[in-house]
């Protein structure tokens, strides 16, 4: 069963108490919040029968084709800055040779992740919050639940399993346009070419970049699946709470997204 019934907390004495129930509130929607995403991705063999295929093919679509053209705009004009903004700096020392590795280590480590899983926040959680919320107040959940349906696995599981699926496969193609991105003003702009420009980029790019970039991303997914969801099963208050449920999905998203990031990215290359 779901808890979608607002929790009673008793009175704040002073701010003292306020702030150990804050915690104590928080604490208590990150293991909520813990609970679906293991219950999520337990439910994945559903995805191969034949009712849960055509739901997980939908979230296929939503979730990657349709995020295709805002990602390559943004992709592209961000390896596109990179570029110009190194290479103006590195043309000071005529060093602006090296500009092709400058974006291409930095699109794998940290800018592709980061900047799909922050579309894909705004645009596809947003749309699991609102939609999984609306199906909250309108007593949606409760009806499926009192037809012995799941609502995890029948709503949260396809979801889940398509962001797992397409987050790091969007960032990988946000890394190709932003280093394409970037070769075109090295070319057009700093009198880089093509080959030299390459050349740089995969000489000092790693395998191990490539990895710990599709690590953040496949970390971003389920953050991202996860809290969209939660905040929606979780909605109460009408329209209100819907909009409330939304706005808290993308906030949450983001700031986990760069937490997680500073972390993983410390982990891996601290020393």
């Amino acid at each position: 069963m779901i808890l979608r019934e607002p929790m009673e907390y008793p009175a704040a004495a002073n701010g003292a108490a306020r702030a150990r129930r804050l915690v104590s509130a928080a604490v208590q929607d990150v293991g909520r919040a813990t609970l679906l995403v293991a219950r999520a991705i337990a439910g994945a063999p559903r995805l191969a029968t034949r009712r849960g295929r055509p739901a997980f093919v939908e979230q296929l679509f939503v979730a990657g084709i349709a995020s295709l053209p805002i990602i390559t705009i943004v992709a592209l004009f961000t390896g596109m800055i990179l570029a110009l903004q190194t290479g103006l700096e590195l043309r000071r020392f005529n060093q602006e040779i090296y500009i092709g590795s400058a974006v291409m280590v930095t699109m794998l480590r940290e800018m592709g992740p980061l900047m799909s899983a922050l579309i894909l926040s705004a645009c596809v959680g947003s749309s699991m919050a609102a939609q999984i919320g609306t199906m909250t107040v309108n007593d949606e959940i409760a009806a499926l639940e009192m037809l012995t349906i799941d609502p995890v696995r029948f709503l949260m599981t396809p979801r889940m399993w398509a962001m797992i699926v397409m987050t790091p496969l969007l960032s990988f193609y946000t890394c190709v346009v932003g280093v394409i991105g970037g070769a075109l003003v090295g070319n057009t702009q700093l009198n880089i070419t093509w080959a030299q420009y390459f050349d740089a980029a995969l000489e000092f790019a790693r395998a191990k970049d490539l990895y710990v970039g599709l690590l953040k991303a496949l970390i971003y997914g389920i953050v991202i699946a996860g809290v969209s969801c939660y905040e929606g099963f979780t909605t109460t208050e009408g329209a209100v709470g819907v909009g409330r449920a939304t706005r808290g999905a993308v906030v949450k998203s983001f700031l986990l997204i760069l937490v997680l990031g500073y972390f993983v990215t410390r982990g891996f290359y601290n020393g």
